[in-house]
């Protein structure tokens, strides 16, 4: 046995461990796999695309490496653990951090504007586009007085002797 420790420390020492798999294969501690449940990981990973990470707000907590994201990571991970189905673990985020955790929030009168108001603004601006629309169409009906028609003619035909110049001069 000590002449084995010697000899790993010695390939250490001149690297040559990769020569030397058996010996520092019993020098390395053996790792864990990374996930010790798959099933519930996908669960965790599934849950997780719908909560919102609270620091970026613009990822979920499963995309996010903010310390808070992955702290609700582990907490959804611990209420899995513990028995709580989905709509559980949803509904006590909610209660610690409101509404805002999730990437669809539920339709009631507080969250009213979120999911009426591109509607609004929509039918707000095609309101305002028609108005536009009639106003100017409306402007082009109007006849044009027999001055209005001198004037444009003078102006095709490079006549500088326009009515409004003539009056400025």
């Amino acid at each position: 046995m000590r002449a084995r420790r010697a000899l790993t420390l010695c390939a250490a020492l001149l690297g040559l461990t990769g020569g030397m798999p058996a010996l520092a294969a019993d020098a390395a501690p053996q790792a864990r796999p990374a996930v010790e449940d798959p099933v519930l990981e996908e669960r965790v990973l599934e849950l997780s695309h719908k909560l919102r990470c609270l620091v970026c707000q613009n990822q979920s907590i499963a995309e996010s490496h903010a310390p808070l994201a992955v702290d609700l990571r582990n907490q959804v991970r611990e209420q899995f653990v513990a028995g709580r189905n989905e709509v559980e673990i949803v509904d006590y985020l909610v209660a610690r951090y409101g509404d805002f955790v999730l990437y669809e929030p539920p339709f009631k009168t507080t969250t009213l504007v979120l999911w009426l108001g591109p509607l609004l603004l929509l039918v707000a601006g095609a309101g305002w586009l028609g108005l536009r629309l009639r106003r100017r169409a409306a402007e082009a009906a109007t006849p044009l007085s027999d001055a209005e028609h001198a004037r444009a003619r003078a102006l095709l035909e490079g006549g500088a002797d326009t009515p409004k110049q003539e009056e400025r001069s």
